[in-house]
């Protein structure tokens, strides 16, 4: 049975959809205080965290930015609140999905289902071009590892702090380095779900990456972009820490 702790002030609502859950093998612990959610979740170590983005006492996107350093499972946040730039928000705040309160329960529990299959995902292996190696679950490129098991990337000295989305994504990307990988390959693999030519998550991720890999956001030469195929990670890229 799945654990999940779902933080929302809406009693009616939060109690059906708890109950909805209940039935299809999930544990919810409902918090209606969004001041108290961080220490629930950290006690309780839930598998998911469902979030209400409006609560009292903190907000559901300001409950992720400070989560998401310190807790590895999923994040998703549910909300009513239909909003490109709060969608966008959600995933640069380190959100796994954003899901809206209208949405099917069936369609709910699968995406919620997907999230717990990929984050207890066991290690996968690849070959590698020349340029990089692995030893076991850790891939290397120059000064760049990316450790599976323990979901950390070191570059040069520093450790780089990542969400599990785009610590997924970035591992997607490095087990294909030297290929290109278009974004309905990428969505399919890591959310099982279809391009549907609108979705620019995969984009925002990406934007993020290049940023905490000091590669150029004019010119990214470490995760670049291939005109109209889609990205590209280049394997003998990371000789040095920074660009």
């Amino acid at each position: 049975m799945n654990k999940i702790v779902f933080v929302e002030d809406d009693t009616e609502v939060g109690n059906l959809i708890a109950a909805w859950l209940g039935k299809h093998d999930f544990e919810v612990t409902l918090e209606p205080r969004g001041d108290r959610a961080q220490e629930v979740i950290m006690r309780e170590n839930p598998d998911l965290v469902l979030l209400d983005i409006l609560l009292p006492g903190k907000d559901g996107m300001t409950i992720c930015r400070d989560l998401r350093p310190v807790y590895s499972g999923p994040i998703v946040l549910l909300t009513s609140l239909d909003s490109d730039m709060n969608h966008i928000l959600a995933l640069e705040m380190g959100a796994n999905d954003y899901i809206l309160k209208t949405t099917p329960p069936a369609v709910l529990l699968a995406r919620l289902r997907l999230h717990l299959r990929q984050n207890a995902s066991a290690p996968r292996e690849a070959s590698h071009p020349s340029g990089s190696g692995s030893t076991g679950s850790v891939l290397h490129f120059g000064q760049l590892s990316i450790d599976l098991i323990n979901r950390e990337v070191v570059l040069g000295t520093e450790t780089v702090l990542l969400s599990t989305s785009d610590f997924e994504l970035l591992w997607e990307l490095a087990t294909h380095a030297g290929q290109i990988m278009d974004r309905e390959a990428l969505l399919k693999n890591l959310r099982g779900v279809s391009y549907d030519g609108l979705d620019r998550s995969i984009d925002v991720a990406i934007s993020r990456l290049r940023k905490k890999l000091y590669d150029n956001a004019l010119e990214p030469f470490r995760i670049k972009t291939v005109r109209n195929k889609g990205y590209l990670f280049a394997p003998n890229a990371w000789e040095s820490a920074r660009s």
